[in-house]
């Protein structure tokens, strides 16, 4: 038997949950739907934990800036396993509190993998449900590797779950990820290496402010490897032997740990959008501005599951999802604002920006 609702959402991070509430609340039948616990990645495997974790990196650094001036702090360290433990009794439980506000919007909560069969219907567990409209804001996974011995990286859910940090530690990929947990596990007492395989990493940034960055990263004892590549990684002994070309020079270098920070593609691969008609690529949904599908006027899109000129950020994620289900709702075709938009690398010092970087403006004119 098929239930119907006006609107299924699916994935119930931070801007599916916004839709879901909003269209339920204009009277809408509204289901919500995830495999994984409710939150999605910020509250759960991204921003919200990081920042706890970040604030136990940021006292070490403060301490040391004020050695000699009036603070001590022979001796002082972080003790990684109390810090996880502490960034759980946050994020625990937030799976049930979400979905216990959702339900109590009138939200009916769905668990496990949605796939679509045809363009209003998707089955879960076998079980059929439809809907007039749909909005995917599945989120995003981090992008597949190609090298041998790309299985042993771990992902960043991974790393602020381990239960205790190693000493050499490879970040791979020069962005937000990298730059984020290699200020945090320095501060740890790891040694960290950011490898970017291009020249300048950070690039949503103004490069005269990265290299500031990097320097003062450098102080803390964080290495760069710029226009590195790596061509396999070897389990060796507790470690692993990376291989890996440092500006075309071949190079043999073991390191505990290797995390993924080489980017996220929209985690849409089970969903069987061909089948509803949808079209999508790694990129995300094709939608148009005002975030339809281009393909199949049911669906709808938001985040990092739709190709859109939005930054990949979760307030982001959020008007998206907001401007969709006002939508839906009016039968309009409202197109987010993504002027002036916000951002933060949320290394020790912050690093942060909003509007055109200097370059874009000079080029304006």
């Amino acid at each position: 038997m098929t239930r119907s609702y006006d609107l299924i959402v699916i994935g119930a991070g931070m801007a599916g949950v916004a839709a879901a509430n909003k269209c339920a609340s204009a009277g809408w039948r509204v289901a919500i739907v995830d495999a994984l616990p409710y939150g999605g990645t910020c509250a759960l495997r991204g921003c919200d934990p990081k920042k706890i974790l970040r604030r136990g990196a940021e006292i070490i650094d403060s301490a040391r800036l004020m050695r000699g001036k009036g603070i001590d702090d022979a001796g002082l360290s972080m003790n990684w396993a109390d810090l996880i433990k502490h960034k759980h009794g946050f994020t625990d439980p937030v799976p049930r509190n979400m979905e216990d506000s959702l339900s109590g919007n009138g939200v009916d909560t769905l668990h496990g993998q949605a796939r679509f069969t045809n363009a209003h219907t998707i089955a879960i567990d076998g079980r059929s449900y439809d809907a007039a409209h749909f909005l995917i804001a599945a989120g995003a996974r981090p992008r597949p590797l190609d090298f041998p011995g790309h299985e042993h990286l771990v992902d960043s859910t991974a790393f602020m779950d381990l239960p205790a940090l190693p000493r050499r530690i490879l970040f791979v990929g020069g962005g937000f990820i990298s730059f984020e947990f290699a200020h945090i596990a320095a501060r740890a007492g790891s040694t960290p290496v950011i490898l970017d395989r291009g020249p300048r990493p950070l690039k949503a940034f103004d490069p005269d402010l990265v290299e500031l960055l990097i320097n003062r990263g450098a102080e803390a004892g964080i290495e760069l490897w710029r226009s590195t590549t790596i061509t396999s990684i070897e389990k060796s002994g507790g470690g692993y032997q990376v291989s890996l070309a440092r500006s075309g020079r071949p190079e043999d270098v073991e390191f505990d740990l290797i995390v993924h920070g080489a980017g996220r593609i929209p985690e849409l691969s089970g969903l069987d959008l061909d089948a509803a008609g949808v079209e999508w690529d790694e990129q995300g949904v094709r939608v148009a501005a005002h975030l339809q599908s281009t393909s199949n006027a049911a669906v709808y899109a938001a985040g990092d599951a739709a190709y859109t000129p939005g930054m990949p950020l979760t307030p982001v994620a959020v008007i998206e999802a907001k401007v969709a289900a006002s939508n839906m709702l009016k039968a309009t075709t409202t197109v987010p604002d993504y002027t002036g938009i916000p951002t933060a690398v949320f290394t020790i010092p912050e690093l942060t920006r909003v509007g055109m970087l200097e370059q874009q403006a000079r080029d304006q004119g």
